[in-house]
């Protein structure tokens, strides 16, 4: 007997009413990029290894999908040979790996592994920059819509591969680029008819401010790593992560206030002002974030409110400035549905410095998750082929044909079923399709060059010509 197929953990299928949801919110989105002067790119579903290892910090490296070399490679025993360390490691599985360990780890992963499935869309897009510099025109405003993958565990709204959504602005410094970021979140939100959005907004600068006054200054990165966790594993969750960071009990006292940071966007920044009152860093990044907020909210919102949050730091090393979270509205118990941020040298990995960036993602399956659970997708949306042309032979399928090709000039998404099979058969597949008109073409109708029209509701039925035909379904 034949084993029955699958998929790998984490991945989906899309059935026709899925895909078409899903193109709904990407043409929304597209629109929007369009709109705010994005152009469109795209990059390799993979890239070399040394391209994303060392860009998301050592918790993104863990999820980042490595491929094997092909070829003879594993005929190769040098290559294959692995340390001793990593054999006792496997030995007692159960052991925790050691740092000296994970070093002979990754050095062996990169002899069996040159190239890795990318990870997110804007270290492909620093490379695609750096790569393209002499061709590019700057500020280089770019989308791009394409799958990612990450070897996360898969939970509601998780999944290892799945699509971003993507806009980024490169060669300029400039805040209203941010600015601008809030307003399109704003407008796609809107466009969907999703209201209560909300697009939190922080400054890694602030961050690095409150790392530098409470003492944690070297701790920067496990500082941020564990604050970002604070919605997943509650306050007493980052204060024991922190300690076990070698972060001492006397800084986390002095951050407490940020645990229950609450007031007005003003009231907020007026509190990080005292607070930070002693880091220019700390207080550069309160400046930035009240330009932003001012503009934004001076400029207007449609359905979505922004909100500082203090505690937002989003794991990923490469933000240096303001950096955006978007939740879904309250009423749904979902994560971020967006995120995004300002990457003063990403490109400078990669050998050209000084090439300042800002951008937002759109998270594709969340939105999709929350506008179902809201029941926001237009009835229209999933709407397939509207008349069905029942096949009584192929004299009356060629008749047939020549008004569907009319049918689908004018913009009507029509059908001749196949096979010339019973009627009750063909009426039935139109009603599982979900089909709410069939045309009858028998003989009569071929010598009168007219088309019984039936619908398929509520069982009316009338004779007409094409023009009226064509009229009646437009």
């Amino acid at each position: 007997m034949a084993t029955k197929p699958g998929i790998p953990k984490g991945t989906r299928d899309f059935s026709p009413a899925e895909v078409a949801k899903r193109q709904y919110i990407i043409a929304a989105i597209k629109h929007h990029f369009e709109t705010f002067g994005f152009q469109p790119i795209e990059t390799p579903s993979f890239e070399n290894s040394d391209t994303l290892m060392g860009k998301y910090g050592e918790e993104g490296d863990r999820l980042i999908f490595k491929i094997l070399n092909s070829g003879n490679f594993f005929f190769d025993k040098k290559k294959l040979e692995m340390p001793a360390s990593l054999d006792e490691l496997l030995v007692n599985s159960s052991e925790t790996i050691n740092k000296e360990q994970l070093i002979e780890l990754n050095k062996f992963t990169a002899r069996i592994s040159e190239k890795a499935l990318r990870y997110d869309l804007t270290v492909p897009f620093a490379r695609y920059v750096v790569q393209h510099q002499n061709d590019i025109e700057f500020p280089f405003k770019r989308y791009q819509i394409q799958p990612v993958w990450r070897a996360d565990r898969p939970q509601k709204g998780r999944f290892r591969e799945f699509y971003q959504c993507d806009a980024d602005v490169v060669g300029s410094t400039s805040l209203w680029q941010e600015v601008e970021l809030v307003q399109l979140y704003d407008n796609v939100f809107s466009s969907l008819g999703l209201n209560g959005a909300v697009i939190k907004i922080n400054n890694r600068k602030v961050l690095s401010g409150i790392a530098e006054v409470i003492g944690a200054k070297d701790k920067l990165i496990d500082f941020t790593v564990a604050l970002d966790k604070l919605d997943k594993i509650g306050e007493d969750g980052v204060k024991k992560e922190m300690l076990e960071k070698g972060i001492t009990e006397e800084a986390i006292a002095k951050v407490q206030p940020l645990f229950n940071f609450t007031g007005s966007i003003s009231e907020k920044l007026a509190k990080l002002e005292e607070l930070l009152a002693t880091s220019a860093e700390g207080l550069k990044g309160v400046e930035e974030l009240r330009f932003i907020c001012d503009n934004v909210m001076a400029i207007g919102m449609n359905k979505s409110e922004l909100d500082l949050d203090v505690t937002l730091a989003r794991g990923l090393n490469y933000y240096t400035g303001a950096i955006f979270e978007v939740t879904a509205p309250k009423e749904v118990a979902m994560g971020s549905i967006g995120g995004g941020g300002r990457y003063d040298d990403l490109t400078g990995i990669f050998g050209l410095k000084n090439m300042s960036g800002v951008g937002i993602s759109f998270g594709l399956d969340r939105i999709y998750l929350v506008l179902e659970e809201l029941n926001l997708f237009p009835d229209t949306v999933t709407e397939a082929t509207k008349v069905l042309f029942i096949n009584f032979g192929d004299k009356e399928a060629l008749y047939s044909m020549r008004a569907i090709a009319a049918l689908r000039s004018a913009g009507i998404k029509a059908e001749l079923y196949p096979d010339a099979a019973k009627l009750n058969k063909q009426f039935t597949h139109a009603d599982r399709r979900g089909i709410p008109f069939a045309v009858l073409c028998g003989g009569e109708e071929v010598d009168t060059a007219t088309y019984k029209i039936k619908n398929l509701a509520s069982g009316e039925q009338q004779t007409v010509d094409l023009d009226e035909l064509i009229t009646r379904l437009g």
